[in-house]
């Protein structure tokens, strides 16, 4: 019998870069979803601010979050549908396993003077969330504050960089790196991936990373998440997501360039910020991130999580 002729060839889904550059529908959704899942977050971080050091474990800490995020869609009349992924909720030591995956066997206390690092999402109809928040559970060490500020230096730098048209995510990987660089550290991991529309927490082919050859393009949403881990001692990342934006002029300049739109409302823990480190810009912009957070939060928090809320996003000392 005859063999049946053809070949086969590869080539590109020709669906990927057209779904991953969102209309505008889709990221009104997205700003809904965050704004959603900000409430959420707040409600969590207030909560764990108010425990004893030693009373909550990693396992515990996840099951209040995401009974957070359901009875915020609940109340919001956008139920969740599910989480984005397995939270990784890592206590001490655990928050430098980067992928990290709690288990019975390995659930740790919170305990005190020890770094909690979370990073969760939720899928909800209009829009898909991810966020990654470090924070201490007591008081923490200058190390601690030096490299969570380094960090947060890092996520400050993508967040307000422009950059023309063209530009690939391996091009802007080394701005979130640069401030860790500079004190001999770095983080074994990409800066940033793609970020779909429910049920497509990681999604191409855009990514901001060393391997990161696509373009951006505006509308397409991605993760800032740079971090630090100290195998045995603790990890430290930063997660919002952004947006690109489409290319426009800068007052004075002669190309077009995009930017970033930041979708995540949720503040940074100030305990950990080392304000000596920062510049006159990178005060001023987390002074403007945290405002903006405060005002758009603020109408739907009310008690203990409201007070909690006022504090955590006051304009650094």
């Amino acid at each position: 019998m005859e063999e049946a002729g053809g070949s086969i060839t590869d080539l590109d889904d020709p669906a990927r870069l057209p779904r991953a550059i969102k209309n505008a529908t889709e990221l009104e959704g997205a700003r809904t979803a965050h704004l959603r899942d900000g409430v959420a977050m707040a409600r969590f971080l207030s909560w764990l601010d108010r425990q004893e050091p030693g009373t909550v474990d990693e396992i515990s800490a996840v099951r209040k979050l995401e009974e957070s995020r359901a009875e915020t869609g609940q109340s919001l009349q956008m139920p969740l549908r599910d989480i984005s992924f397995d939270t990784i909720s890592g206590a001490g030591p655990n928050g430098a396993i980067i992928h990290y995956r709690v288990t019975t066997k390995t659930n740790r206390t919170l305990a005190a003077n020890e770094l909690y690092l979370v990073d969760s999402g939720a899928q909800y109809d209009d829009g898909t969330t991810d966020i990654t928040r470090t924070v201490i559970i007591g008081r923490p060490g200058d190390e601690m504050r030096e490299r969570y500020t380094r960090v947060l230096k890092g996520l400050i730098a993508l967040s307000t960089i422009r950059f023309p048209k063209g530009t690939r995510g391996m091009d802007l990987d080394p701005f979130a790196r640069h401030a860790l660089w500079q004190a001999g550290l770095d983080y074994a991991h990409g800066t940033g991936h793609g970020v779909g529309s429910y049920l497509a927490v990681h999604e191409g082919p855009q990514r901001i990373a060393r391997t990161g050859t696509q373009v951006l393009e505006a509308g397409m949403i991605l993760s800032n998440e740079p971090g630090y881990y100290k195998p045995g001692s603790y990890g430290i990342r930063l997660e919002n997501l952004i947006v690109v934006k489409p290319a426009s002029a800068i007052p004075g300049g002669e190309i077009d360039m995009h930017g970033f739109e930041t979708l995540t409302l949720c503040p940074f823990d100030r305990r950990l910020i080392d304000t000596g480190l920062l510049s006159p810009q990178e005060r001023d912009w987390l002074d403007t991130y945290h405002a903006r957070v405060r005002e758009t939060l603020a109408p739907l928090l009310d008690g203990e999580t409201l007070d909690w809320l006022e504090k955590a996003t006051a304009p650094l000392d």
